[in-house]
């Protein structure tokens, strides 16, 4: 039973159709003859759907391998543009819930070109303060802003982020604000022309397409530094050779999960509801983090349920669970076997052994029922058995646990 749907999600039937019957085609989408213009011609298609998709205009959407990569040229891209246009602007405001891909990008502009990264603090539910936002906004110094970053939605412990909030305190400043959506599209109303964003990273895999694919939305009349040269394709932004099957399929998930999106959404929440029922009286002191829906079902992605387990590892109960049949995580799949607690939990407040219980059940468009019924049958003696192996953090530990 497949609980990581937050890693990736199964391919959905649109995708796999159109994928498989693109890549059995011929042709650079590039290229001028027959083959090339039908390629192009698929790629452009798509590329209006995930536009209308994503409340975007199509000449917006800029393809890349996936949100990764959309992550390092939004964020790379922007600040060398900015600096270059004005010297001084080198802070890069960001919220310390961020994605890999974006905290590290960040922290090497530190290292190698001379960024200032403002890590902006954020409540015991993962919220970013807007009051901090503000503060640096107006104490340090808006004119040595190059950019803000700040993710759509965690994916952790699934809280959304007041984004429009963020773009409001920044279009103040004419500050770009990036945000990193790979977790939101898909699962709640994301419209990029409504949002103010300069640019706004998607993702195909988490989705119901295929993984090595995704997009940048960028604003026409936003100017980025390229971080690949060579052909000139996307807008010269981003050269390379386009995946014309992968695109195709990229557009025909984006265009059957949010045709649907309000009563798939609702139907993924009760769900999550019913895992998040089942942990509370299997397991009374295991605590739900990131906003709690039965108070504000708005603040927090429908299929995400994210607990810490007290005096049990995290590692533990995942290969426990997956010993039973039940796949889950303990957090980020790009930080997964790094032996470290997660620094979205830090950033909320909890201390690293509490950090350390951490597992994240989330769901998506194959879930049902019967994944629920499993986890309820299989989660009391495993958490019990991870429980007893304690804090130790080997496997070693976990094995002699479940044979005891």
């Amino acid at each position: 039973m497949y609980l990581d749907h937050a890693a990736t999600t199964p391919i959905s039937a649109p995708a796999l159709a159109a994928l498989t019957s693109v890549i059995s085609r011929s042709g650079n989408p590039s290229s001028l003859h027959g083959a090339g213009r039908r390629a192009r011609a698929t790629v452009e298609a798509s590329r209006e759907t995930i536009a209308a998709a994503a409340g975007a205009h199509p000449t917006e959407v800029i393809f890349t391998s996936g949100g990764t990569e959309a992550d390092n040229l939004a964020v790379k891209g922007l600040f060398w543009s900015r600096r270059d246009a004005e010297p001084k602007r080198t802070r890069i405001l960001v919220s310390s819930v961020e994605h890999a891909a974006v905290q590290d990008t960040v922290e090497w502009l530190e290292k190698h070109e001379g960024a200032q990264a403002v890590w902006l603090p954020v409540d015991a539910n993962g919220t970013v303060s807007l009051t901090a936002f503000e503060k640096e906004l107006a104490d340090g110094g808006a004119d040595s802003v190059a950019l803000i970053s700040c993710m759509w939605a965690n994916n952790e412990v699934g809280t959304i982020e007041p984004i429009a909030e963020v773009v409001a305190l920044a279009a103040t400043y004419g500050i770009p604000v990036h945000s990193d959506a790979v977790q939101a599209f898909g699962s709640v109303p994301v419209n990029f022309k409504d949002s103010g964003l300069a640019a706004m990273s998607i993702s195909a895999h988490k989705i119901g397409g295929p993984v090595g694919v995704g997009a940048l939305l960028l604003g026409r009349a936003v100017t980025l530094m390229p971080v690949l040269h060579g052909g000139g394709q996307e807008r010269t932004v981003r050269s390379g050779t386009l995946d014309t099957a992968g695109i195709a399929a990229f557009a025909a998930a984006a265009q059957d999960v949010t045709q649907n999106l309000a009563a798939e959404s609702a139907r993924i929440a009760g769900l999550r509801d019913a895992i998040i029922a089942a942990v509370r009286s299997a397991v009374p002191d295991a605590v739900l983090r990131g906003v709690d829906p039965a108070h504000q079902p708005e603040k927090r992605l429908p299929g995400n349920a994210h607990f810490t387990f007290p005096g049990c590892e995290g590692d533990s109960l995942l290969f426990l669970l997956d010993m039973a049949g039940v796949e889950s995580s303990t957090g980020s799949a790009c930080t997964a076997g790094v032996p470290r607690p997660s620094h979205v939990l830090l950033a909320m407040g909890l201390d690293e052994d509490t950090a350390r219980g951490a597992q994240r059940f989330s769901l998506g468009h194959t879930s049902g029922p019967a994944d629920v019924d499993a986890f309820v049958k299989a989660l009391p003696q495993a958490h019990a058995s991870a429980k007893k192996a304690g804090m130790a953090g080997h496997v070693s530990s976990i094995q002699t646990a479940s044979t005891s």
